[in-house]
């Protein structure tokens, strides 16, 4: 005997779900996920009507197009809209006031019937397209949601900001504080009627330590806030590779490094910051390894798949602690006593400025993934600016 869930249940259930998630995310101002969570909705109810439909009745009304129900998105912040063949369709209250129309959206813009394009302008604002695409017995439909790339920059940038603002603030007090002890108790060695030099001389060099390491944080601070924008140009991967290999083998001889990375095409990027953040990364796989494994290796591995670039990067050492995953890429975050804490944060935003990712594929032993997409149109602005 099965002991399947009903359809109909199985349905009432991730509707349920997709409404608490839509519900969270709307609390914490989170737009792109609220859109996905309707998404699935949506895509739950029209699956069950054109998908698997109930048997027809001669006494029913002829089943509705499902694109007319409105109900279940008109609270929505975001314009949620219906493409079918050439013809573009306001879906909920959002895109109707958006494109200023009750129904159809005339003339459709370009960008919502290319599946290739990511983003819509319209009204002097961007909009990300996130797309839903259905099969039924009809023909195709898809249903697209705008996400306003403005707002969700506006938002990330807030929140980014507010955190360095208090990472800032509490690693500028721990530096402060031990060193206004210390000059207090440097005017406290003078004011003795034999002053003790060679406590001053102890007290003075603490001092001057504790402003170098204070130094140090303020200069890595600002070298992660004024990162500028990428300069992407087609270049070969394998030079860079090897450039690297050689900078390893001179910075670390005690470390052996397994490079593999052949037969790679040309790709877009900003040379420069690339390498910055893979050596970013080799820095610290080098330093894991020395620290606990007693033949120390370190492993650079770049490969392409399709249309995105990975390098992995990965060490034998003992891993990442599971209470320090979470914060590994926070910026200032290390558990390094002579450490900046500002490596991985500076790859990760090295990563999404060229619209990558930086993840951590494995803690123990710890593996890390940059992957870099390939875009046409980035190459061919460069190269114009470049030419003119």
């Amino acid at each position: 005997m099965g002991s399947d869930i009903p359809r109909p249940l199985a349905t009432a259930l991730a509707l349920f779900g997709c409404g608490i998630v839509a519900a969270a995310a709307w609390r914490w101002q989170l737009w792109g996920s609220v859109s996905g969570a309707l998404l699935v909705a949506l895509w739950l109810a029209l699956r069950s009507l054109v998908v698997a439909p109930p048997p027809p009745r001669h006494d029913a009304p002829p089943v509705a197009d499902p694109f007319a129900n409105r109900l279940l998105l008109d609270a929505a912040p975001t314009p949620m809209l219906g493409i079918e063949a050439e013809q573009v369709r306001a879906l909920n209250r959002a895109a109707r006031a958006m494109f200023a129309t009750d129904d159809r959206v005339l003339p459709p813009p370009p960008a919502l019937l290319s599946r290739d394009a990511r983003y819509l302008r319209h009204a002097e604002r961007r909009w990300r397209i996130d797309r839903v695409v259905l099969t039924a017995r009809g023909g195709e439909r898809i249903v697209a949601a705008l996400v306003d790339s403005e707002q969700e920059e506006r938002v990330a940038e807030a929140r980014a900001t507010g955190e360095m603002i208090h990472v800032l603030g509490h690693e500028l007090l721990n530096g402060l504080a031990p060193i206004v002890s210390l000059a207090d108790s440097g005017v406290a060695a003078l004011d003795r009627p034999a002053p003790d030099l060679p406590l001053l001389r102890e007290i003075l060099t603490t001092l001057a330590r504790r402003t170098e390491g204070l130094q140090r944080f303020t200069e890595a601070y600002r070298a992660l806030a004024r990162l500028p924008e990428p300069q992407r140009r087609v270049v070969s991967l394998a030079p860079l590779a090897d450039d690297l290999a050689r900078l390893f083998a001179v910075r670390w001889p005690q470390v052996r490094l397994i490079c593999d990375a052949a037969a790679l095409p040309d790709w877009s990027i900003d040379r420069d910051q690339i390498s910055q953040a893979l050596w970013a990364l080799l820095q610290n796989a080098a330093e894991a390894a020395l620290a606990s494994a007693a033949d120390p290796r370190v492993t650079l591995a770049l490969h392409v798949d399709g249309r995105t670039l990975a390098c992995h990067v990965g060490d034998n050492g003992g891993g990442i602690a599971a209470a320090d995953v979470a914060r590994i890429f926070r910026p200032f975050h290390t558990t390094k006593p002579d450490g900046t804490g500002v490596g991985l944060s500076l790859a990760r935003q090295i990563a999404h400025a060229h619209g990558g990712t930086l993840t951590l594929a494995s803690a123990v032993p710890a593996h890390f993934i940059l992957s870099i997409p390939y875009l046409d149109a980035d190459v061919r602005v460069a190269n114009d600016c470049a030419n003119n």
